[in-house]
């Protein structure tokens, strides 16, 4: 790999105008074809094949109200104020007529007619259902519904709110992603000490990521994407973009700084540093196709849409990269450092990552044990998680439907913003009524409801509707608590154990509705934890042992991975679910973690971890290759990767904090978690725990049977091959002023 990546290096470097040029084509013809081609994005966390989703397909033609797409009108009079007025009815009654008249509603119900009046007279619900599924409704019908109330409502002067899954806010970014690229900068700054180095990483980045985003834009028309799916692979994409030609670039310098050429201190840095880029971005997008697995459609696209942005991430370091090393020549070349005046036994000359790698190994026992017990104090809240999906009333406090959340949850209970539907098969019940012990379908459901209502966790169980036929019933059910409450997860439960009860009376029993179907998805999500889980250790552990070549290196590395993911699920825990830090994180409501984070945390950590661990132990085999003692090539090692995998880690954690601090449900729990996670595998498991455990082993570091040896295939990620005299060049290149000419033969 490192003769390979050598050579195309060095292709880059000469041709660095072609290439640039071809980048820059790329970027337009992809901008270009997601223009003409992108459509919307989907909303819906669909899941076929779950009980909720697979009845709500059914009825579709039977009982549109209950498949289609609903919204809620909320309207208030404000505190001390009643609807009950001629005034007031009169404006809701002018609303709802108009609404009834605007395209794409199929019905509306008047709040006073379907008494839905809180008992206050303060807060009316109009329940409003539209003729096409929520997937399916664009901005046209809700912007009408919404035109048709808020006039008439406006000069009453009343309070009009939207809510419902038809106004439930698509997924976002509050443009926070600018701050992180400004700390990235900044990290960079100081890390290389030089405007153009900083730069050059920013501005690949910037061309990796709009090309990847605009790729997956144009794909958006012709295939379903989930709104979560850009989000994701853009901070993905960026972070990821920024380091690996951070790596590349932090390399080059090195090699410049020890007297080679620029076109062949690109080349190596390629071959060397390019082989770890290669290699890791192989394993997060291994990671991210992996979650395929879960069997979760929108999971599965959000895994491979951001397993496409690292792709490009790595193509853009072992192309672009190179040729923009071309334009920069020597003046990337680092700035001698003055030696120290004075050399003590303590080494105080050594850069800080050497200082730290000597205490390490010299007190393994005792930071080995100091991050076991820091990351178990952070790991004890994950014992706690619960998963949930995200409605209105996750999002902020003065969106539009949060208000209308409360504003129901006020007037009528919280348990009417997540209704549940009972569907009965009716078919089995007898419509006569001269035999004895027969009952009509309508009386076999009215019993049943009577029943349901008195379950625990009931508030109120609403009149049942039918389809044309009759042989088709939903009952609708109102929890006494909100959708993401755990009592309403225990009563969708209960009512399905009622089927037993409805058998006997002739009836086949299906429970769904949104809230329903949230709570498959999240049990869904739940259960392919441990299968993903088991997927990703084998993965990391065959790469792994690929990669150095060793037996106990990649089983420390999956060690440090699950402490890191375990840690960083209790943070998410502590901040999500039990408000903790709630002063400094906006974190709008307390409640369920995001149902598929964890599935997706431990994707992304992986390929993360990989990263890191790839950088640091690599650089740790290569002084080992070169003959250096054990201890001491991890010492080294150690001191010459610290300083930009400490860059590296600043930079992921400053792009995916960037993201916690906003104001979307999905995406804020998201960055944060990643953010955590980072923290904690970069400092405390690369930083600490890997250089402890390799001192600790030793030689049995970089045990590997000779007849695995004899199998697994040379990846050469040290660049020893790159050593050999064929490589080395004496002269300056044909057509390159100031490079080494590289003479590379087989």
């Amino acid at each position: 790999m490192a003769t390979a990546l050598y050579r195309l290096a060095r292709w880059c470097h000469r041709r660095r105008t072609a290439v640039l040029a071809l980048w820059l084509a790329l970027l337009l013809a992809l901008g270009g074809t997601a223009a003409a081609f992108a459509g919307q994005t989907s909303d819906e966390f669909r899941v076929p094949g779950t009980e909720a989703q697979r009845t709500l397909d059914r009825i579709q033609d039977e009982l549109p109200a209950y498949a289609h797409a609903s919204g809620q009108v909320v309207f208030d009079a404000g505190k001390g104020e009643s609807l009950a007025t001629p005034k007031g009815r009169a404006a809701i009654g002018e609303a709802v007529r108009e609404i009834g008249k605007a395209d794409g509603v199929s019905s509306v119900a008047e709040p006073f007619g379907a008494k839905t009046v809180s008992r206050d007279g303060r807060i009316a619900l109009a329940q409003v259902v539209f003729d096409t599924e929520t997937a399916d409704l664009g901005d046209g019908p809700k912007d009408a519904v919404r035109d048709a109330a808020e006039g008439p409502a406006r000069d009453a002067g009343l309070d009009v709110a939207f809510g419902g899954d038809a106004y439930t806010p698509a997924v976002q970014v509050d443009g926070g992603e600018a701050i992180g690229v400004a700390v990235a900068v900044v990290v960079l700054l100081i890390t290389f000490g030089s405007l153009i180095a900083a730069g050059l990483p920013i501005a690949t980045a910037f061309i990796g990521v709009g090309a990847g985003m605009a790729g997956l834009m144009a794909l958006t028309g012709p295939f379903e994407i989930i709104s979560t799916a850009p989000v994701l692979a853009l901070m993905i994409g960026m972070a990821v973009g920024i380091d690996y030609a951070l790596f590349i670039v932090s390399r080059h310098r090195q090699n410049l700084a020890e007297g080679m050429e620029p076109g062949e201190a690109a080349a190596r840095a390629n071959g060397t540093a390019g082989s770890a880029v290669v290699f890791a971005g192989a394993t997060v997008v291994v990671a991210l196709a992996g979650l395929a697995v879960a069997g979760v459609p929108f999971l599965t696209v959000m895994g491979l849409a951001a397993a496409g942005a690292v792709v490009v991430a790595v193509l853009v370091a072992v192309t672009l990269v190179p040729a923009l090393l071309g334009y920069a020549g020597r003046r990337l070349t680092p700035k001698a450092r003055k030696a120290p005046k004075a050399p003590t036994k303590r080494k105080s000359g050594d850069p800080m990552g050497t200082r730290w790698a000597r205490f390490v190994t010299r007190r393994p026992v005792l930071v080995l044990l100091a991050c076991l017990v820091g990351v178990g104090v952070l790991a004890v809240p994950a014992k706690d998680l619960r998963l949930g999906l995200p409605g209105a009333g996750s999002h902020a406090a003065d969106s539009g439907p949060r208000q209308a959340y409360d504003l129901v949850s006020e007037g009528f209970g919280e348990g009417v913003n997540g209704p549940l539907v009972v569907v009965l098969d009716t078919k089995g019940t007898k419509d006569t009524k001269d035999t004895k012990g027969a009952e009509r379908p309508e009386r076999a459901v009215g019993g049943f409801a009577r029943e349901v209502k008195e379950l625990p966790g009931v508030a109120a169980v609403l009149p049942p509707s039918f389809d044309r036929g009759g042989s088709l019933a939903a009952v609708p059910v109102i929890p006494e608590k909100g959708p993401d409450a755990k009592a309403t997860a225990d009563l969708v439960d209960e009512l399905r154990d009622q089927r037993g009860k409805a058998r006997a009376a002739g009836m086949e029993l299906d429970v769904t509705g949104t809230t329903a179907a949230n709570i498959d998805v999240s049990r869904k999500l739940g259960a392919a934890l441990p299968p993903f889980l088991l997927v990703i250790v084998g993965i990391s552990l065959l790469l792994l042992g690929v990669a150095f070549r060793s037996v106990l290196v990649p089983l420390k590395a999956v060690v440090g991975f699950l402490l890191s993911v375990a840690a960083s699920l209790g943070a998410v825990v502590a901040v999500y679910q039990w408000g903790w830090l709630n002063e400094l994180i906006p974190v709008a409501r307390t409640g369920p973690v995001v149902g598929f984070l964890p599935i997706l945390l431990i994707g992304v950590l992986f390929g993360l971890a990989m990263d890191y661990q790839l950088f640091l132990v690599s650089r740790m085999k290569e002084e080992r290759a070169h003959g250096a003692a054990p201890r001491e090539a991890v010492v080294t090692g150690f001191g010459n990767g610290a300083r930009v995998v400490t860059a590296a880690a600043l930079i992921m954690i400053s792009v995916f904090g960037s993201f916690a601090f906003g104001h979307d449900p999905i995406v804020q729990p998201i960055g944060f978690a990643l953010a955590v996670g980072v923290i904690i595998d970069a400092f405390l498991v690369r930083m600490a725990l890997v250089p402890a455990v390799m001192a600790l082993l030793g030689r049995a570091a970089w045990w590997f049977p000779g007849w695995l040896a004899r199998i697994v295939p040379h990846m050469d990620m040290e660049g020893e091959r790159l050593a050999a005299p064929e490589h080395r060049a004496p002269g300056p290149e044909k057509g390159e002023a100031g490079a080494s000419r590289a003479s590379v033969r087989g």
